[in-house]
């Protein structure tokens, strides 16, 4: 993971959201509401949804929508089903590309991710064709500014709160973990002072794919077409997005 700030990627994603909150706040509303119906409306009893009730705080979603959404779904007035389904392929250049999608329409779905492929240099592939490239991993990230503590006692408290290990940037300690501990890890580190600027279950890139010129905008294009999609929750991808701050 040297070298490559997932972090910095999925601020990088987060800002180009900004622009469309109101699409944002929709998809977190989603996923609030699939949470809290299948788990329950008790963040305290429900892991997942108190994990995107944090997410959706720090997009700064109003209170009411999200206990809306939790209304929605524990209540008897919303009949709407959301399945997830995933799809897999590559953009260009070879870049390996895996969506997430909440839908009540499959067949909708699949033709709008289907035609962003398309039109943007890509194809979908077979299920399997690029997960095996990326590994599901928790993701604690701590902006360093204002903090006290230096890389080495960071990385110390990290392991012995169980995570597996630390990557430090410029701004940021962001701290990995296996999906199972991922929980425990958290509210350890939460115990020892430590706030979190990210705190979701992700998928890494084990290898990254470089691009340049052409193929380089059309894969951009098609991450911001996907991620525009209300379908679409999340947009993996291993592209190497440390040339864009070049």
């Amino acid at each position: 993971m040297a070298g490559h700030s997932k972090w910095k990627n999925i601020q990088r994603r987060k800002n180009a959201q900004d622009a469309k909150r109101g699409k944002l706040f929709m998809k977190l509303a989603k996923e609030i509401y699939v949470a809290a119906k299948t788990g329950g409306g008790d963040p305290a009893a429900n892991p997942a949804l108190r994990l995107v009730i944090e997410k959706a705080r720090a997009a700064n979603m109003p209170n009411e929508n999200i206990e809306r959404a939790i209304k929605k779904a524990t209540g008897n007035q919303e009949q709407t089903n959301y399945e997830e389904v995933r799809y897999e392929g590559y953009g260009p250049g070879g870049v390996a590309v895996m969506v997430v999608c909440l839908t009540d329409n499959k067949n909708r779905t699949a033709s709008n991710v289907r035609v962003a492929f398309s039109k943007n240099g890509g194809n979908l592939g077979e299920t399997g064709c690029v997960s095996y490239l990326f590994e599901r991993k928790g993701l604690l990230v701590i902006a360093r500014e204002g903090l006290d503590i230096d890389e080495d006692d960071m990385l110390l408290q990290a392991i012995e709160a169980g995570a597996e290990e630390m990557e430090t940037t410029e701004d940021s300690f962001e701290i990995y973990t296996t999906p199972e501990t991922f929980e425990e890890v958290k509210e350890k580190l939460e115990k020892q002072g430590f706030s979190f600027a990210s705190a979701e279950i992700t998928m890494i890139p084990q290898t990254y794919t470089t691009l340049a010129g052409d193929d380089l905008k059309k894969m951009l294009k098609l991450i911001d077409t996907l991620e525009d999609d209300d379908d679409v929750q999340e947009v993996y991808h291993n592209l190497d997005e440390s040339v864009l701050d070049e």
